[in-house]
C-alpha cells in the first residue's frame, strides 16, 4: 500500500471524527482502545491466512 493512500485515509478518518464530534453523534467505532485493537487483530489474522496460504472455501466444511 503507498504512503499516500495511508495518508489519506487518515486524515479523511479524522475529519470524520470531527464532523461526528461537532454534531455530537456517537462515532462508528468501538470508543476505546481495547476495542480499536480488537479491529486490528482481526486485519492481521486475515492477512497472517493469507500470508500462509490457508484460505478455504467454508461451504465446502459445512454439512448442509
Amino acid at each position: 500500500m503507498q504512503t499516500a493512500q495511508i495518508l489519506f485515509a487518515t486524515l479523511t478518518g479524522a475529519f470524520a471524527g470531527v464532523v461526528f464530534g461537532l454534531v455530537d453523534a456517537p462515532i462508528p467505532a468501538p470508543p476505546e482502545l481495547a476495542g480499536v485493537m480488537g479491529i486490528v487483530g482481526i486485519y492481521v489474522g486475515y492477512k497472517a491466512i493469507e500470508y500462509l496460504d490457508l484460505v478455504g472455501d467454508v461451504a465446502n466444511v459445512l454439512p448442509f
